[in-house]
């Protein structure tokens, strides 16, 4: 697939020297931790607990022996704060009459989590996202659809602020269903689209629909980019693979969460991995188990400090995503920026991880196997609990092309290559067409029939 694409520079500040970038985190890390240090209650108590006093730092620190020191947050800490101290918490920087915007998590794994941020810390996030429309190739010259239902979640409207603060035309496609964003396309000739991997998909099933066509009207639509975020289904290699080809554009991955706001990209001159923003984030891997760091080159959790969202930081936050850093020796990316970079994205997150008969199983790991095939059209993965033993099986929707005969034998090449897979053996069974649900926003195709049996 060849997408033409304006030329682009990374900034300087992402092209610098290793020890340049840690010593430019250090000193950030050290003027976070002085201005938190009192007025967030939070991390005050926190860090006392921890035998912290950030009036001890001495005016150089080192990065490593200064994270050293402080301890992990974790998102169920956050929770139990805002429940102890509702509707906000504690872990607020300045007074309350100054924070302007709320937003909350999405709640896949719980109680959903609020966030507050004031002008300032809200223009920060504002320019964590320009990050990831430079690496995109976007800009001055784009028009940016973004068809989704805005809500109270972070990333949709720090996404749509940016752009328009970058100078290109953001067209917002909120409260409509799918056949008016598409006619959207066509009226608008957008060259941008910001969306879940789900919905890009989603888009092209109906577009297919509604001209009776194996193509519909996305493959020679405008659009040239998708920035996709919100699941991990951007850098799955099957699932972008469906994207690209059906849209006719690139797919540019891109990752955050409410709590630290956008913390990775994608660049275009080196797709299948993910920038970290190490310019706003001090960002680690570690054991989820021990919490020691791991080698470049093993997976472990990424954890993130915020360094530019004083009034609603968080300081060794453990996101829960598992990622593989790269390595840091080998120099700075085709793109020239020196920022570090994580192999496939976001392979998965912690608490995602299912135990069925000796088998560790990570969502990801069935979608990569089925988006892989191109004849599944849909699909979706259920856990069931007998017997105090698991069973994983999947109801995939095949393309109506098919005859039964073949659509059995989708089905077939589905079980087998799980079992290579996952060393699991999974019943895989055709569903008639239209009968799985479809999503917006982040997919729920893997789901527990008892979710209350602990992993």
């Amino acid at each position: 697939m060849t997408v033409s694409q304006p030329t682009s520079h990374p900034p300087a500040e992402e092209c610098v020297a290793r020890e340049v970038l840690a010593g430019h985190q250090a000193t950030r890390l050290h003027t976070l931790l002085r201005t938190i240090d009192g007025p967030n209650g939070f991390y005050t108590k926190k860090l006392a607990t921890a035998g912290f006093r950030a009036a001890d730092i001495g005016d150089e620190p080192d990065l490593p022996t200064l994270l050293g020191t402080l301890p992990f947050t974790t998102k169920g800490e956050l929770v139990a704060d805002q429940a102890t101290h509702p509707p906000w918490g504690t872990a607020r920087t300045e007074p309350l009459e100054r924070y302007t915007r709320y937003n909350q998590t999405s709640s896949t794994t719980g109680r959903p989590l609020r966030w507050l941020d004031t002008n300032d810390s809200w223009q920060w996030a504002l320019d964590c996202w320009k990050a990831v429309y430079r690496a995109a190739h976007v800009g001055t010259a784009d028009r940016i659809l973004f068809p989704f239902s805005f809500g109270p979640f972070l990333g949709f409207w720090t996404a749509f602020e940016a752009g328009t603060q970058i100078g290109a035309h953001c067209v917002p496609a909120g409260g409509m269903d799918s056949e008016t964003r598409l006619g959207l396309v066509e009226a608008t000739s957008p060259t941008v689209v910001c969306c879940t991997p789900t919905y890009a998909l989603r888009l092209l099933e109906v577009s297919r629909d509604a001209r009776n066509s194996e193509h519909g009207l996305l493959a020679r639509s405008s659009v040239r980019v998708l920035i996709v975020a919100g699941e991990p289904g951007g850098s799955i290699p099957g699932t972008r693979r469906r994207i690209e080809k059906g849209w006719g554009a690139r797919v540019i991955d891109h990752h955050g969460l409410t709590e630290t706001g956008p913390l990775s990209f994608e660049c275009w001159e080196n797709p299948g991995g993910l920038h970290l923003n190490e310019r706003e984030f001090v960002c680690e891997v570690v054991d989820p188990a021990s919490t020691e760091p791991v080698a470049d080159g093993d997976q472990g959790e990424l954890v993130v400090t915020t360094l530019g969202r004083v009034a609603s930081p968080v300081v060794r936050y453990r996101t829960g995503d598992l990622v593989i850093r790269e390595d840091r020796k080998a120099g700075p990316c085709r793109c020239g920026r020196t920022l570090a970079r994580v192999s496939g994205g976001v392979l998965a997150r912690v608490d995602d991880m299912v135990w069925i008969r000796g088998v560790n199983v990570y969502p990801t790991a069935v979608e990569t196997v089925i988006r892989a095939i191109d004849d599944v059209v849909e699909y979706r993965a259920t856990v069931r609990t007998a017997d105090a033993l698991r069973s994983l099986t999947v109801e995939v929707e095949v393309s109506p092309a098919l005859t039964d005969q073949e659509g059995e034998r989708v089905a077939a090449l589905a079980a087998s290559r799980l079992l290579d897979a996952l060393g699991l053996t999974v019943s895989v069974s055709i569903v008639a067409t239209g009968t799985l649900p479809r999503f917006e926003m982040k997919s729920k195709r893997f789901r527990l029939e008892d979710p209350t049996c602990p992993p």
